[in-house]
This record gives structure tokens, sequence and C-alpha cells, in this order.
């Protein structure tokens, strides 16, 4: 059985967002027309609690997109971005939410991110979506969505480790590009075993 998971693509992560990544509207007409090709269609979703700790505003004098160190390791610091219940975090409106089987919400751990759809950025914290894919009988999985080099990064690699053939649509993905992330996660990808096309 084959998934589609759709990542993340929110009203903060297209055009005029708070955390706008270049051309994440194009995506959705080419990703609703990929929802009929397969057995499941999942979404993620950013799900941030207001002051979480992956906020540069939540860090007196941080600067937006700086490092910082947290318990789990490096954490990037974002503009305030998809806050819970507020229009940011909502769903473009263009993308076929009716689709969707499940919906998986992430990041609303005030204390921890959550870039991939499978487990916190502790690595250690699960969201849910594995039993839910191994209860399904998923075992292919086709990701797309925003942005390439964290969400869908940290997704796809997620996927691979737990077992699952992956297949990352870069056409129907964007990418933030904060200091060659997006070369970096390219290579991780297809080390990982990730098929990019």
């Amino acid at each position: 059985m084959h998934a589609l998971i759709v990542v993340d693509v929110q009203n903060d992560f297209c055009p005029g967002g708070a955390l706008a990544v270049p051309g994440g509207d194009e995506i959705v007409p080419g990703i609703n027309a990929l929802m009929s090709e397969v057995d499941a269609v999942i979404l993620t979703q950013d799900w941030h609690p207001e002051g979480h700790s992956s906020f540069a505003s939540s860090h007196p004098g941080a600067e937006v997109m700086s490092l910082i160190q947290m318990s789990y390791g490096p954490q990037v610091l974002w503009p305030d971005h998809c806050i819970q219940g507020q229009t940011g975090a909502a769903f473009h409106a263009a993308l076929q939410t009716d689709r969707a089987e499940m919906i998986v919400r992430k990041g609303y751990n005030p204390a921890v991110d959550s870039y991939s759809g499978f487990f916190e950025n502790d690595h250690k914290t699960p969201t849910g979506l594995h039993g839910y894919l191994q209860n399904r009988g998923i075992d292919r999985l086709t990701v797309a969505g925003l942005a390439t080099d964290f969400c869908v990064n940290y997704t796809a690699v997620d996927a691979a480790a737990l077992g699952y053939e992956v297949e990352v649509r870069e056409d129907l993905s964007r990418a933030i590009d904060l200091d060659g992330s997006l070369a970096a996660a390219r290579a991780g990808m297809k080390e990982a075993g990730i098929r990019l096309a």
C-alpha cells in the first residue's frame, strides 16, 4: 500500500505567511492531483502553542534563524509561526484536505520542536504516525510539501530509518535553504536510500 504524506502546507509557510517558503503555494495543485494516485493521504500540521521554545521571541535578544542548543541538540530559532487555532496554522485554502484520512499535528510540546511527521526533535517521542501506517499495511511513502530541507527531509529520513520505501517529490516541495541546508538535506536523503523525484 502506498501513502502520500503532505507536509505542512499551511498559510504561514506560503507567501505572505510568518515563515514563508518561496513558491510554497505553487505546489498545491500538483499535490492535489497526486492524491488520487495513492491508497491513503496523510497531512502533517505544524501546531505550536504561543511562546514555543523554538520561537526567537521566546529567547530575549536572540536573532531569528540563529542556532541555539536545546536539551535535545541544536535548534534553529524561527519567527512565531503556525500558532494553534490561528489563521497561519490553517492549511492553504486550495489544499484538498477532505482527501486526508489522518492529520498529524506536531510541535505542540512547548519545550521540543518537531520537524518530522514521525518523531519530535528529541528523535525519541513518537507522533503516532508509524503505528497508523503499520496498522494500515502501508509500506511505500511519497513525501511532498514544506519545506524540503527541514520538515520534508526529517519526515523522509525517519520514514526510511523505520523501513519504508520512500520517495520525495522535489517538484512538489519547496525549500528554505538556510546556509546550505538544501544541499545537505538532499545529500542526507540520498544517503538514506530515499528516491528524489
